[in-house]
C-alpha cells in the first residue's frame, strides 16, 4: 500500500449547487465538490469514495447537503483519494 503524501480534512460548502435546476443538484454538488479538491489539493486525478456519493444523494437529486465533510489523501502519483470524514 501507498503512504499518503499529504492528508487533509475539509469542510466543503454546497451551497452553490442551488444555482443548478433542482433536478441536478446533487449532479452539480458531486462536480463542486471534485472542483473543491482539485483546487485545493492540487492534483487533476480525484477519485471520490461510494460513502461520499451516498450522502450527496440521500435526499434526492432536489435537496443535496449545503456541506460535506471529506477526509482527503494525496498519494506519491497525484492521485486524490477522498472520503467521508467520521464526525
Amino acid at each position: 500500500m501507498v503512504e499518503a503524501e499529504k492528508e487533509q480534512i475539509y469542510n466543503i460548502p454546497l451551497r452553490d449547487a442551488k444555482r443548478a435546476p433542482k433536478w441536478k443538484r446533487s449532479k452539480v454538488a458531486i462536480k463542486d465538490i471534485r472542483a473543491f479538491l482539485k483546487k485545493h489539493m492540487k492534483s487533476e486525478e480525484i477519485k471520490l469514495d461510494r460513502g461520499i456519493n451516498e450522502k450527496v444523494w440521500e435526499r434526492g437529486s432536489q435537496k443535496p447537503p449545503t456541506m460535506i465533510r471529506v477526509r482527503a489523501m494525496k498519494f506519491s502519483d497525484g492521485q486524490v483519494q477522498a472520503e467521508l470524514a467520521g464526525e
